[in-house]
């Protein structure tokens, strides 16, 4: 136990100093392994770790989507969404904060990606509400919280990580994802109107489209929905695997991509490069994280740690109230995807001994991680937008997503006292 609390402190010293966080891991997991067992043992566990999460089949659907998302990002799609959007809504009182989020949620269905989905709509998004009058701080907050819904609403890349970590049924996870999605949207759309009636000038109405103008924009998008109803359709309904479904939505990416976005080869070339580096990336982490895993199981520390939390006395309810705190707490410096391979590990026993349900912690744990994608200092989404627009401060985004934070927090709030809210899909699927 001793040695997992020192080997803590040692990683976030570490990761500090600049050391990536999946060496970090794979160096603290060696190190107190070799500790506790001998470092024979602990070199062996090495190589099998990799050669077992290499070759593991369940993991190749993760490139696949990844390779969707980034092709997805490079089409003219996610203009379409938006202009959609805003011809229906925009001319309302912060209604391009709105059409944002709400296209951000359809470019999220097909993407699964909140990189991904923060990086196209900043470029798409953002400008478009700066040229029609509307303050830095609304338009950083829109696109922010925009991107965050890239990881729940399905396909998610975290929901496979999640899924695969766990041995949760991919499918179950993608139908639980709907309803909370689309709880998220009005949620933040609540903000959005909140902030439009404190900060009006900031805010602005903007032109009405006839509805002839309307129907021509929405008959732009039917390249979303029929790549989403294909990919998610064939999934839901048994037609394909999660896998199969993956080459499914990468190939009609690459072909929307090709004839709407005019995808070049050189262009593709760097596309496969970066879903190559993305790919390689959450593997290192993976590798680091179960390696991790296994020395704070030795250790004692996930046992303790389970011990800890449920003897405080607080009931289920209130114990999973305590561990998604833990989750906002460390969402503010750690990156989300490294913070799904380190705590998962540690809290899934906790929820599964409590008897809840896999699929409804999945999903709770993804939305605290997204609030971890807009929160300070670490805010993945909000420094994405830094680098993209390096002229607004990080101060002025942060307090853009402010009241997006709130919104969040009523989510997670929500589904954790409302669980149906969650398991209503996939229950209705199992039945």
């Amino acid at each position: 136990m001793e040695v997992a609390l020192i080997g803590f402190v040692v990683l976030f010293i570490i990761l500090g100093l600049g050391v990536p966080v999946g060496f970090g891991m794979t160096i603290i997991g060696f190190a107190g392994f070799a500790i506790i067992v001998g470092v024979g043992p602990a070199s062996a566990l090495a190589g099998q770790i990799v050669f077992d999460n290499a070759t593991n089949f369940s993991f190749s659907v993760l490139p696949l989507f990844i390779l969707m998302g980034t092709l997805i990002a490079r089409s003219r799609l996610s203009h379409d969404l938006f202009e959609a959007a805003a011809a229906f809504i925009g001319h309302r009182r912060g209604g391009l904060g709105y059409a944002t989020i709400l296209a951000s949620g359809g470019f999220s269905a097909v993407c699964g990606s909140s990189a991904a989905t923060t990086a196209t709509m900043v470029r798409v998004a953002y400008p478009a509400m700066r040229q029609r009058g509307y303050g830095n701080e609304i338009a950083t907050g829109a696109v922010a919280v925009g991107g965050t819904l890239g990881i729940l609403i399905p396909p998610s890349t975290i929901m496979i990580l999640y899924g695969v970590l766990t041995e949760t049924n991919i499918v179950s996870l993608f139908a639980a994802g709907f309803i909370p999605g689309g709880i998220a949207i009005l949620l933040h759309f609540a903000a959005m109107f909140v902030m439009g009636r404190l900060y009006p000038d900031a805010a602005p109405r903007t032109s009405r489209f006839s509805w002839p103008e309307r129907f021509r924009a929405l008959a732009n998008v039917w390249g979303i929905v029929l790549l989403f109803l294909v990919m998610m359709g064939g999934i839901y309904f048994g037609i394909f695997t999660p896998t199969e479904g993956g080459a499914v939505g990468a190939a009609g990416a690459l072909l929307f991509a090709i004839f709407k976005g005019g995808l070049t080869f050189g262009e593709f070339m760097e596309i496969a490069a970066e879903a190559c580096r993305t790919t390689a990336m959450m593997f290192v982490i993976l590798f680091g994280a179960v390696y991790l895993g296994t020395f704070l199981e030795v250790s004692g520390f996930t046992s303790a740690l389970g011990n800890a939390v449920t003897s405080l006395g607080l009931g289920p309810t209130g114990t999973m109230f305590v561990v998604f705190g833990i989750y906002l707490i460390l969402g503010c410096f750690v990156e989300s995807i490294s913070m799904m391979f380190l705590t998962v590990p540690l809290f899934f026993p906790i929820a599964l001994s409590m008897g809840f349900d896999p699929v409804w912690f999945g999903i709770l744990v993804i939305v605290a991680i997204e609030i971890s994608l807009i929160t300070p200092p670490i805010g993945l989404n909000v420094f994405i937008m830094r680098g993209l627009i390096p002229d607004v401060p990080l101060r002025t985004m942060f307090i853009g997503v402010a009241p997006f934070v709130v919104s969040s927090v009523a989510l997670l709030i929500i589904l954790t006292l409302f669980p149906g809210l969650v398991t209503f899909l996939p229950d209705l699927m199992a039945n």
